[in-house]
């Protein structure tokens, strides 16, 4: 995937190899309409109810995912402030007013603790996303500093990535772009083989998050506080905000085919859905196909990342 979708969203990357972190921006200038659903239990996000649709605003500007975890949710500043002097915005009569909803991950055991993304990055990060559209799959912007199984903590865990997939049926386009930031373990949702997760103790080979869980059942350490899978599904057919809301729902069987266990209280698991064109799909469909997509990016995230800050990848564990 490149660093633009249908020419409507524009996407910058940057990050922090040396601190383990880094940010993904979505930016769509004449807005998009925008859904989400969040289904894990420790999200730090920004202005997500907006996309409440009980609520008024009917477009978005911008998706960020950043590292940081809550330190991280300042990068949005960054974007508005770049966004407001190109003019982009919803009017308010004295100036413009930028609609950016943010979800972080939590990345803050990988590198440096006390560098976070920030405002200054967020602005990097939309200036990219016009001048020079740079998005790559693997250890790049939000996904820097991503990692999955965790529940023995950092120790026996492996490095993950940012991934994404695209399909065309027709004129129907649909794609994913996915930070794997897992408490549990990542399977290929073709094969159903376990492809990165949990490693033994000496960090040659796999092992099972549940069989762990079920052999500690009483005791499990610092779970609560590392994990977020985040997801932007974009589609060029024509939905409303509470029909985008109930495709991002359905796009969550794809977290549900790849990662085990998902949707934890220990996770952030959030999926926005945007559509930026006007083809008319049936939303079931486009559903459906959108778990698809991000099983394909949950995927393509691991095969794509590479071992770093001590952590291996999983084509260290088992050849690609």
């Amino acid at each position: 995937m490149n660093g633009k979708f249908l020419n409507h969203i524009r996407i910058g990357q940057v990050e922090d190899v040396k601190a383990g972190t880094g940010c993904t921006v979505f930016i769509c200038e004449e807005g998009m309409r925008a859904g989400l659903d969040v289904r894990g239990g420790g999200p730090a996000s920004r202005e997500t109810q907006l996309l409440n649709p009980l609520m008024a605003a009917e477009k978005i500007h911008a998706i960020m995912i950043a590292g940081g975890s809550a330190f991280g949710l300042g990068t949005a500043n960054g974007v508005m402030k770049y966004l407001e002097e190109r003019k982009i915005g919803f009017d308010v009569g004295v100036t413009r007013v930028p609609l950016v909803v943010q979800s972080d991950i939590f990345d803050l055991t990988v590198g440096d603790t006390f560098t976070r993304p920030d405002s200054e990055m967020g602005y990097e990060a939309a200036k990219i996303a016009f001048d020079s559209p740079n998005y790559r799959d693997g250890n790049f912007g939000a996904g820097c500093g991503a990692t999955v199984g965790k529940i023995a903590g950092m120790n026996t865990c492996m490095k993950s990535g940012i991934g994404s997939c695209e399909l065309e049926l027709g004129e129907l386009k649909i794609a994913a772009v996915v930070v794997v930031n897992a408490l549990g373990d990542i399977f290929d949702h073709k094969t159903g083989k376990q492809i990165a997760g949990l490693l033994t103790e000496d960090k040659t080979r796999l092992r099972s998050t549940v069989d762990y869980m079920k052999a500690n059942v009483k005791i499990q350490e610092n779970k609560f506080t590392s994990n977020t899978t985040i997801a932007v599904v974009m589609t060029n057919a024509n939905f409303s905000k509470p029909q985008l809301c109930k495709i991002a729902g359905m796009a969550h069987d794809g977290y549900a085919r790849s990662i085990n266990p998902v949707h934890t209280s220990a996770d952030g698991d959030s999926i926005y859905a945007v559509s930026v064109g006007n083809v008319k799909a049936d939303m079931d469909l486009v559903g459906t196909l959108a778990a698809e997509v991000v099983s394909e990016a949950i995927t393509k995230a691991i095969k794509q990342a590479n071992s770093a800050y001590g952590f291996p990848a999983a084509s260290d564990i088992i050849g690609g």
